[in-house]
């Protein structure tokens, strides 16, 4: 377990440097808009609800993290196409150069470990990684990931 901790602190190091010098007015972007890009990238088109729910974090937080990623001109937000209540999030042009910023240090970590650990490693590092999950999310979680697993 002491392990997982170190790998995920030396895992968000790399996007966290990025994230430290990139500052929206006197604010500084962190993780939690991190996330915000990483699965609004993964999933272009993505309600807020919808993120809401893979987020697990109140309307309140993602909406402050949401303006400011909107107001930066990191992320565009459009009207549904049959529910105009709808607010679908897509990366912009520069929303999508910063995503790859913060993304590309960490993929290149997890392909140096699997190139490392052998060729089932990543399917095998997936499975752990799933058997985490509760078992009731698991169906939802893999729903959402589906296309990450290609992006590595």
């Amino acid at each position: 377990m002491s392990l997982l901790f170190f790998a995920y602190r030396d895992f968000v190091s790399d996007p966290d440097k990025v994230l430290d010098s990139y500052r929206v007015g006197n604010t500084r972007l962190g993780r939690a808009h991190h996330r915000v890009i990483h699965f609004v990238s993964l999933n272009p088109g993505i309600t807020v609800a919808e993120l809401l729910q893979i987020l697990r974090i109140t309307k309140q937080s993602l909406a402050r993290v949401l303006r400011q990623l909107v107001d930066e001109g990191l992320i565009a937000q459009k009207k549904g196409e049959t529910d105009g209540r709808q607010r679908r999030l897509y990366l912009t042009e520069k929303g999508t150069g910063f995503e790859l910023a913060l993304s590309s240090p960490q993929k290149e970590r997890f392909r140096k470990a699997f190139k490392a650990m052998g060729p089932d490693a990543a399917e095998q590092f997936r499975s752990m990684l799933l058997a985490l999950i509760n078992e009731d999310d698991r169906d939802h979680v893999l729903s959402t990931v589906a296309l990450d697993d290609k992006n590595l």
